[in-house]
């Protein structure tokens, strides 16, 4: 059960992903952390610390996000708060940074912030953007940006394993068929297999074998999460416990290391799982970081669902669907809710707590008592897995 001295999740909010109306990300934070605060039930006065994940990088000339708080929400312009950023990892940071705080002592009640506005940026620019997530030393001149990073990936693994373009396409279809049941996905609509798995104008090959439906998309958004000590949680409407929490980092060049291992989200979901006192078998759900269909297929393999090189009969034996054994991204995963980077790791603990809680609406999967979140920065360098159970 949740260790008594863990900080709990109390309340949170998320815009709808996409190409979202506000012009900035501080636009996107005045427009969800009001909604969290009346969420939790608390006051901008109750919050002792803010934590920000926004990537940037080059997505916005604004930086020191961490102030940006207090400009959108002008109440809570003296609370102490600070900026993280660790990749597409950047949200799990942040909300990790604030479960220390309250662990330590130092507050009682923390507002996490995942943001980022990346639909005003040019396409080619973002392409660039996203290769600082890689070792730009020897990757930056990767044809296609970061989807050409996973597209090597993708390659070497159907070199070793055979062609897996049909597992990748069922995948694909697998996260757009439960996205269409999420408000907040950035594209609702169910595709298919064979559209997913057919090379077209409408779906062209993008790098490597990996074609469109293989990606995640250029989103915008935000999500935000409140924490509070467990004493301050009892007290309040809901509370949902971290039964573990571990991040594992892996070596950032793809040249020193197997990249279709995923070695340190093995470490990490092996951490937590033991952590926990769990195995897969008690998990009722799991967010996992599908940037890529392949790094889905390898994080299958990865949490242990399957041996290395078999992760493809994970998704042929229907284990990850909604009504399989372990149902993997009922939110639609990055592959349909969206990827705004800062925003992505505090928007998949939303939608694990929203289970938990009962309050996933269409979403919903009944009898919801275990979630597992997996969130990576880069090609599996930064790893973060979370367990999550309700507590009240």
């Amino acid at each position: 059960m949740t260790n008594p001295a863990t900080p709990q999740i109390v309340g949170w909010a998320h815009s709808k992903f996409g190409k979202a109306p506000e012009g900035d990300v501080e636009q996107l934070i005045a427009s969800t952390v009001p909604e969290a605060l009346d969420h939790a039930g608390i006051t901008a006065s109750d919050v002792d610390g803010i934590f920000v994940g926004v990537y940037n990088n080059g997505f916005s000339r604004q930086a020191f996000e961490g102030a940006l708080v207090g400009m959108a929400v002008p109440e809570l312009a003296y609370v102490p708060s600070v900026h993280l950023e660790n990749a597409c990892a950047t949200g799990s940071a942040a909300l990790y940074a604030a479960l220390d705080f309250i662990a330590a002592g130092r507050g009682r009640i923390a507002l996490v912030v995942g943001a980022e506005k990346m639909s005003a940026t040019p396409g080619v620019e973002v392409g660039d953007i996203l290769l600082t997530a890689a070792y730009r030393a020897e990757e930056g001149e990767i044809d296609g940006g970061f989807a050409g990073v996973f597209g090597q990936i993708a390659n070497r693994y159907f070199q070793a394993h055979g062609d897996q373009s049909r597992e990748l396409a069922m995948i694909a279809a697998k996260n757009h068929t439960n996205g269409a049941r999420n408000p907040f996905a950035h594209m609702q609509k169910d595709l298919g297999v064979d559209f997913c798995n057919t090379v077209s104008d409408r779906n062209p090959i993008v790098a490597g074998p990996l074609r469109r439906t293989d990606c995640s998309l250029v989103s915008d958004g935000a999500a935000v999460l409140v924490v509070a000590h467990p004493d301050v949680a009892a007290d309040m409407r809901r509370a949902i416990g971290f039964r573990a929490r571990n991040q594992v980092n892996d070596v950032l060049a793809l040249s020193r290391r197997d990249p279709t291992e995923f070695a340190g989200a093995r470490g990490a979901w092996a951490k937590s799982l033991d952590e926990a006192g769990l195995t897969l078998d008690d998990l009722s759900l799991v967010e996992t970081h599908d940037c890529f269909t392949i790094a889905e297929l390898l994080e299958y393999e990865a949490m242990g669902l399957a041996p290395r090189g078999q992760g493809g009969r994970v998704i042929r034996d229907g284990i990850t669907t909604r009504d399989g054994k372990l149902p993997v991204n009922l939110s639609g995963g990055l592959k349909s809710r969206g990827h705004p980077l800062g925003a992505t790791g505090v928007s998949q603990h939303v939608m694990a707590a929203m289970q938990l809680a009962g309050d996933a609406g269409d979403m919903q999967l009944d009898g919801a008592a275990l979630a597992g979140v997996f969130n990576m920065g880069g090609a599996a360098v930064a790893n973060y897995v979370s367990i999550l159970e309700r507590v009240k």
